[in-house]
Parts: structure tokens; sequence; C-alpha cells
């Protein structure tokens, strides 16, 4: 098994809060990670959602748990029994011995509809498989056309990896959105995810994204809005902060998985990836979710300018900036617009990110580095 990066964080907080909740992707490895955390406590219970037989057990949800005070309380796929929030939250409330781990393949505002676990609940979301993760398993061709879901990344062969990830589509669409209580047409929320594919890594225009479906502006938010709260999809904000400019302030939509957007788009292998447009917004899915998930305390955003003076990703907390361009290309070059935008945001530290086998600086307080590397930074100034 994979020792997964959060397991340590979410253990220690057991301590202050009686209800933990992993949220993340279907197939992200939340079960395995739940378990490998419940087999260090002796009185824990697994419940699996799916299962008609563990569903029965939480018929009257209050006696089980109450008949189970003392123990640590696993339920997997808890957004099949959205009903079951309020019953957690008084027992926590009457009970300070039970525990509960949650799991869920949304957000914790669908999880949660109208019940609040507030001051009761932390939540921590598992990404697909990190690159820190896979340490000497890490393979960039393989994690760039497989992706990070654990079953497509894992598999013995390129083309079980493809097929598994185009099932994993097709299931999502015709089942897991109707459990999560979304009625959406197949066909048109199929297109739609195609067709933001093909746009991975560009400011979205729901406009023009309405007029190719045949459907209404809002309706074209709805789903996208549908698609970022089951982790399908990352949106990152633009920057403008302080800055007197006429700045882009659409935001930037990406794939988070690069498996699925090679899947959308029906790109079989690394070769067809490597010429296919999309290669290089595939890298920057690559970096972009093992630097969100790394650096989890900045504040993530993009800056572009009227004009293109643009920077990928830019990372700040309290005072502190610091820019990244990323760039697919061994031999990374950079155009005067990166450096007026440095120059724009004021940054304190910049970096460009690419595949390249030795890390060196640049010029400015620039410096070029792979993305393993600066993963291993303790501190990014």
């Amino acid at each position: 098994m994979i020792l997964r990066n959060i397991q340590k964080d979410i253990i220690y907080h057991f301590d202050d809060y009686p209800v933990i909740a992993i949220v993340g992707a279907r197939q992200v490895g939340k079960s395995t990670l739940a378990k490998s955390i419940i087999s260090q406590y002796d009185n824990a219970i697994y419940l699996d959602a799916e299962r008609p037989s563990h569903r029965q057990l939480l018929d009257d949800a209050e006696q089980f748990f109450e008949l189970n005070h003392d123990k640590l309380i696993c339920i997997d796929e808890v957004q099949n029994i959205p009903d079951i929030f309020s019953v957690i939250r008084s027992i926590v409330d009457d009970n300070k011995s039970i525990k509960f781990l949650i799991l869920g393949s949304a957000s914790p505002e669908v999880l949660q509809q109208s019940e609040s676990l507030a001051d009761r609940i932390a939540y921590f979301e598992l990404p697909a498989l990190q690159i820190s993760e896979l340490k000497n398993d890490y393979s960039f061709k393989k994690y760039l056309f497989r992706g990070g879901l654990p079953k497509s990344y894992l598999s013995k062969k390129y083309e079980s990896s493809f097929f598994w990830t185009q099932n994993f589509i097709v299931s999502f669409l015709e089942r897991d959105l109707r459990q999560f209580g979304f009625d959406i047409p197949f066909e048109v929320l199929h297109r739609l995810w195609i067709m933001l594919a093909h746009n991975n890594g560009q400011q979205i225009k729901y406009s023009t994204l309405s007029l190719s479906l045949g459907v209404s502006h809002t309706t074209v938010r709805n789903y996208v809005g549908i698609l970022s709260q089951t982790f399908m999809l990352r949106t990152i904000q633009p920057y403008f902060i302080n800055i007197k400019k006429r700045i882009v302030k659409s935001p930037k939509i990406y794939i988070r998985d690069v498996g699925i957007l090679n899947a959308l788009l029906n790109i079989r292998s690394f070769n067809d990836l490597y010429s296919h447009p999309v290669f290089g917004t595939a890298w920057e899915i690559v970096v972009i979710e093992n630097i969100i998930n790394r650096f989890n305390d900045w504040n993530h955003y993009y800056y572009r300018t009227s004009n293109g003076n643009e920077i990928d990703l830019i990372l700040t907390k309290a005072d502190k900036v610091v820019a990244i361009e990323i760039k697919v290309s061994v031999t990374p070059k950079v155009t005067r617009g990166f450096w007026i935008a440095l120059d724009d945001i004021k940054a304190n530290k910049a970096y460009i990110i690419a595949p390249v086998q030795l890390s060196y600086p640049m010029k400015n307080n620039v410096s070029v580095m792979n993305l393993e590397e600066f993963l291993g930074l303790e501190n990014l100034i």
C-alpha cells in the first residue's frame, strides 16, 4: 500500500474533533486510507454505505451509535445516507467517547446539504496520488499519461489503464452523479467535459460553451460547479490584488486528473499525448495539482493582463508572493511578458518548473527547477 501524505495529520486531529471527514474524487483511495487508519484502533467499525447490509445497520442509527458509544465508527460513501449527519451531530454532543471517520466523494457543501457539523468536524481532502507519495515508483511518462488515480497509475499495462479510466468516466456520469442527487443528461455533461478538456488551462467562456451545447449560460455554470464539487475540475481565480492594470478576470479551468484528460480526448499512449496540442497543459495539471496539495496553506491564483503578460501560478501567504511558470520543455525559455508580470505582482521569488535533470538559477531571483525538487522545499522564499 502507498502511504498517503495526509494520514499522520488525520490521526493527529482525532484528539481535537469528534468527526473527521475525508473527501475526494471517486476511486482516489479514500477507502484504502481509512482502512489503514482504523487498523490502528482496536475498537473500530467499518461501514460501507454502498452495501445494503451495512446501510441496514443504520436504519436506527441513533440506537446503533449508542450501542457502540466507545468506538471509532467509519462510514464510507456517506453521501448515500445524507440524513445521518443530524444523528451524528446529536450523538457527538451527548457522548464524548465516540469518534467518527466519514468518507465522501463530493465537497462538504454537497455532503452535508442542510445539516451542519460546524465546530465538530475537520475536513481533509485526499487528492490523487502525489509524486512525493510514489517515491521510486514515479515515472514522468507514466504519470503524465495515466494520472494519479491509483487503479489507473498502478495498472500493469497502459492499455488497461486507459480502458479503466474510460469506464470510470462513464460510471461517474451515469451512476455517481445520480447518487449525489444530480439528475443531468449524460450526453450534455459528457460533451461539456470533453469541451473543457480541449480548453484545459484556458479562461472559461460560459457564453461560448452555452452556444455550443444549446443550453443556457446559467446551466453551463451549474454543470461546471457540479464537476468542481465532485473534484473533477479545478478553477483557479485571477490575481489582481492592488494591481492597477487591465487584468483578465475570468477563472482558468483544469481537468484535475491528467489520466481523465487523456481519456476524454481519446489519447491512448504517451506518444499520442506528446504530439497533441494539450501536451503542455497536461503537464500544467501535474505541476499545479502537486504544488497546491503540497503547499496547501498558501492561496493560489494565476495572473494575466489584457495584453498577454502572464504567470501560470501565483502562491500567496500574508505578504509573501511566489510566482511559478510551468514549462514542459527540458530547455525552458520565458517571454518578455513573464518578466513584466513579475514586476507587476512584486514577487518575492519566482520559479520555472520544468522536467529538467538539474536545477539552476536564471536571473533576478528566478530559479529553474524540476518538480520533484520543488516539492521537497521546506521554504519557498
